[in-house]
Parts: C-alpha cells; sequence; structure tokens
C-alpha cells in the first residue's frame, strides 16, 4: 500500500500538477492539505473518473483536507477532538482496507505565526489536542498513521538555514518539545527511519529563490504507530514536483506499508 502526504496549496491551482503526478507515482491514498475548497466545489469527479475514493473536510478559501484512496475507505472521521468550537477544517481520518486495514489521519497542524499572540497559543493548544488524541489512537493496537504538513522542524538538520527559523513559531523550542512528545508516545519518524541524511526537504517558498538555492526545511511527516512502523518498506520524498511548471511550495512525501 502506497500512501502519500501532498500539501497542495489550493486544489484549483494545482489540479494539473496533481492529475499528473497521480499516474507517475501510482499511490493508492493521498492525503492532501490545504484544498482551500469547501466541499461541495471540491473537484471530486476528476479523481472519482480515475478510480479514488473521495472524502473531504473543507473550509471556503483557507485550509481544508481531504483524502482520496483506490482502496475502500471505511469510518471517516472529520476535526481533531478536544474543541468543539473549533472551525478549522484541519482534519480528517479514515481506515484504508488493504491485505490489512490501516488507520490513516490527514492533518494541517496550524503555522503558529506571529510569536507570540494568539495564532501561536492555538498551535499548542492544538498540538495538545493532537497528542490526547494520538495517544488515544495508540490504544486500539491497530497500525495507524498520522502524516501531513505539520508546520514543524524537529532539527536542525531539517532546514538548510536553521538560524533563519530561530524566531519562528515553527522552529521554536515549545513547538519542537510538543512535536516530541507526540513521537515520545512511541510514533516513529518514516522518513528518518530510513533516511537520515540531511537536506532532504519538503517546502521551499515562493519568496527569494528558495527552490533554486535548495533552502528548504522538511515539515512534511509521517508519523507511524508501532504496528504501522512494522509494516514499513520505504519512505521518500517526491522533490522534483517543485520543479515543475505551477507547483505547490510543499512536495509529496509517500510511505510504502506492506499492507
Amino acid at each position: 500500500m502506497k500512501i502519500a502526504s501532498f500539501n497542495i496549496n489550493g486544489i484549483k491551482a494545482r489540479i494539473e500538477r496533481i492529475l499528473e503526478w497521480l499516474p507517475e507515482s501510482a499511490v493508492d491514498v493521498v492525503l492532501m492539505q490545504e484544498i482551500k475548497s469547501m466541499d461541495e466545489t471540491f473537484p471530486r469527479e476528476m479523481f472519482e473518473d480515475l478510480g479514488y475514493n473521495v472524502e473531504t473536510h473543507g473550509q471556503k478559501s483557507f485550509n481544508g483536507v481531504a483524502i482520496i484512496s483506490k482502496l475502500p475507505l471505511e469510518d471517516v472521521t472529520r476535526g481533531l477532538p478536544g474543541d468543539a468550537d473549533d472551525e478549522q477544517a484541519r482534519w480528517i481520518e479514515a481506515t484504508v482496507i488493504g491485505d490489512k486495514a490501516v488507520r490513516v489521519c490527514g492533518l494541517y497542524l496550524p503555522n503558529g505565526n506571529p510569536v507570540p499572540g494568539p495564532k501561536y497559543d492555538y498551535k499548542l493548544d492544538w498540538m495538545d489536542r493532537l497528542h490526547a488524541h494520538a495517544k488515544s489512537l495508540l490504544s486500539s493496537e491497530e497500525p495507524v498513521l498520522m502524516a501531513g504538513d505539520y508546520n514543524i522542524i524537529p532539527q536542525a538538520d531539517d532546514a538548510d538555514s536553521p538560524e533563519k527559523w530561530r524566531d519562528d513559531a515553527l522552529f521554536l523550542p515549545e513547538s519542537r518539545a510538543a512535536y516530541q512528545r507526540i513521537l515520545n508516545l512511541g510514533f516513529t519518524d518514516a522518513f528518518r527511519a530510513v533516511n537520515p541524511a540531511p537536506l532532504n526537504y519538503t517546502f521551499w517558498d515562493f519568496q527569494a529563490g528558495a527552490w533554486n538555492k535548495n533552502d528548504g526545511i522538511r515539515i512534511d511527516h509521517f508519523l507511524l504507530s508501532p504496528q504501522c512502523a512494522d509494516l514499513l518498506k520505504e519512505c521518500q520524498i517526491d522533490r522534483h514536483m517543485r520543479g515543475r511548471e505551477r507547483p505547490s511550495d510543499h512536495v509529496p512525501i509517500w510511505v510504502e506499508l506492506a499492507a
């Protein structure tokens, strides 16, 4: 089972790139972030025509997450538990039925800038809720993965110019500690499990020629439960997608599971 995560930065702007990439990558499941679309305006038919089941959790002009899957999806839920008043569309989860059932969670974690302020407070609160829900997911003792744009640079090796990010919400010690607390529950960073080398990034800003200078950061992650980590065969970043016409500022990252 091949599962990808891709912050597309707007479905309208990126539909051609996605439709180009899907057959090239031969992915079974894609977790999308920043679809920037309401459920009713998401172009689901384009994916259904390619044999994908489509589930969305949309929001007008901002945020929004989706799952498309060639395999059956069951028990779809939307919204991260823990705050009934949170209206931002940042979380979707479902069980993918392959040779083994895998619970997949697609997330778009808040950016948190500017710091200090309410946006950073919201980020840390969201991460507390994520920690609580991740703990609950682990209690199932089933294969579970949580993937998406975490807006977290875990280590200095995950940035080409870490000093530039020192005061940014993506790299502040409090942000990284909150991320580490989730890992400490027993999750595995899939990419680092198979590829410990530095200079591997998933995001290059549109500003200041970041792509041409490889001035990137690794902020899109797959976190796997112990039962899911046992199934891990491969995890790679499709960095070539950043060099194509009208790209997203993120590129796909994917895992292959023995499932």
